[in-house]
């Protein structure tokens, strides 16, 4: 098996690398946050959690907080081992 086997093709692009990197350090994150933290807009991150959440890499809580909609997404057990693996592929092959 070589170093880049485990290197995943859906945290290539840096958004969803960023959101996943956000869910490993934090319990979860509502949507607002990661669009600030990310600083992108609303369409491309819908669109890049739409992606992790297919994969089940992330998931995706709504409820109301008062009036307002408010989604919750946190990173799922399938997520941290898929992310832990593309990272340590990503050190291996750094440090070769």
């Amino acid at each position: 098996m070589g170093i880049i086997d485990n290197i995943n093709k859906l945290f290539d692009h840096r958004i969803r690398l960023g959101i996943m990197s956000i869910l490993m350090v934090n319990e979860s994150a509502d949507f607002n946050r990661l669009k600030e933290l990310l600083e992108i807009t609303d369409g491309n991150l819908a669109s890049h959690l739409k992606t992790l959440e297919k994969e089940a890499y992330i998931s995706v809580e709504k409820q109301f907080i008062g009036r307002k909609p408010n989604t919750q997404y946190s990173a799922t057990k399938k997520g941290k081992e898929a992310f832990k693996k593309h990272i340590d592929a990503l050190e291996k092959l750094l440090n070769t």
